[in-house]
């Protein structure tokens, strides 16, 4: 799982639930009417934006930030427009100012956090990862130490992503994305022994995603235990019949992937 895909599932389900429920308001007779046409806009902009239509989202987000510049939502989406754009000046001002605004709001400070870290900014969105994360108020805080974790990894900097990985599960063990990520460092690593313990630790719970399992069966080749492998393989095969992962299994089981 890549910074990117953390930041699509996250980032953008933030945004649409902060600007749900809005009836566009024609006409702005006053400050409330400019908000509401403001939200109505920003709605429109990321469902423009979803369906790729850039510049017809790039017209709603700029017109409701005319609207309402004082939106921390607002900001915030126009920001992820930008960044899709390419502008990443632009993108960066205005992930700052939804922070300035929502006096650092969390999950605003995360998602600023992993754009930071897909620019090349890691230490810089650490910080921010790390303050959403000491946020006590902060409903998904395992979500910023995992991306945090993920960051560090895209950057080169595996070891130290493996605190981050171990906290995000310490505060919630069946966070599964932050279990295939260590796992699969502790194999990059090469210690298939803790990348075993870790994903049968979750498996154990009575829980599974394709990832965590097949990366259970890569953990047991590695350790020369082919019939655990195979068993994890056939769990894999019963429950996720349609995974990518799935279709993936014989090359490993067969030695044709890649280790």
């Amino acid at each position: 799982m890549t910074v990117s895909t953390l930041r699509l599932r996250f980032g953008l389900l933030l945004l649409a639930a902060g600007l749900s429920c809005v009836t566009p308001v024609a006409g702005a007779a006053g400050a409330t009417d400019l908000r509401e046409a403001a939200r109505a806009n920003a709605q429109l902009g990321l469902a423009y934006l979803q369906q790729g239509q850039l510049a017809l989202a790039k017209e709603k987000l700029e017109r409701a930030r005319q609207q309402d510049s004082r939106s921390p939502d607002v900001r915030t989406s126009l920001a992820y427009l930008y960044e899709r754009l390419e502008l990443l000046e632009k993108a960066d001002s205005e992930y700052r100012q939804a922070l300035k605004l929502s006096r650092g709001k969390s999950e605003i400070a995360n998602t600023y956090a992993v754009f930071l870290c897909r620019t090349g900014k890691v230490d810089a969105a650490l910080k921010q990862f790390d303050a959403a994360a000491r946020d006590k108020l902060y409903t998904t805080p395992w979500a910023a130490l995992g991306n945090a974790g993920v960051c560090l990894r895209t950057s080169g900097r595996g070891p130290q992503a493996i605190p981050y990985f171990q906290r995000a599960l310490q505060q919630r063990p069946d966070y599964a994305p932050a279990v295939y990520e260590l796992a699969d460092l502790q194999l990059e690593l090469g210690a298939p022994g803790v990348a075993g313990l870790v994903a049968d630790r979750f498996l154990q719970q009575g829980l599974a995603t394709p990832e965590v399992l097949l990366v259970a069966v890569r953990a047991a080749l590695a350790r020369d235990e082919r019939p655990v492998a195979e068993q994890f393989g056939r769990r894999l095969q019963r429950e996720f019949p349609e995974a990518p992962e799935t279709g993936q299994l014989s090359q490993w089981l067969t030695g044709e992937a890649a280790p």
